[in-house]
């Protein structure tokens, strides 16, 4: 299987990709950089897992893509506290933020047990 075919990883390139196009109209470039990044890491590491060679630091990047998620969870609630981000975004980028982390938890814990 590839990285691409996943669907975790895809509904990881969507959230990033919602991300992006959403952060134009953030005026505050700092917080804009950063809940970019978080959302970019996610499927990046899930890419980056699949081309480790152990399973060890295959559950490594499983895991800090999981941790870029309890980040990017962070950003959107400090964005929608202060305004950066509308109740409907915020609610929606939650949920699904939410759901890949769980997954990713899921997948970390599957494959602890392979090593």
């Amino acid at each position: 299987m590839k990285f691409e075919d996943m669907d975790i990883w895809q509904r990881a390139v969507g959230l990033s990709t919602d991300i992006y196009r959403f952060s134009g109209t953030i005026k505050d470039f700092g917080f804009r950089d950063q809940i970019t990044r978080a959302g970019l890491s996610i499927p990046s590491n899930i890419a980056e897992s699949f081309e480790r060679e152990s399973i060890k630091e295959c559950t490594q990047f499983l895991t800090y893509a999981k941790a870029s998620g309890g980040e990017l969870y962070t950003q959107i609630i400090i964005g929608k506290n202060v305004g950066f981000l509308d109740n409907d975004t915020a609610k929606a980028w939650l949920s699904e933020t939410k759901a890949i982390t769980a997954i990713l938890g899921a997948i970390i814990k599957k494959r602890r047990q392979f090593n």
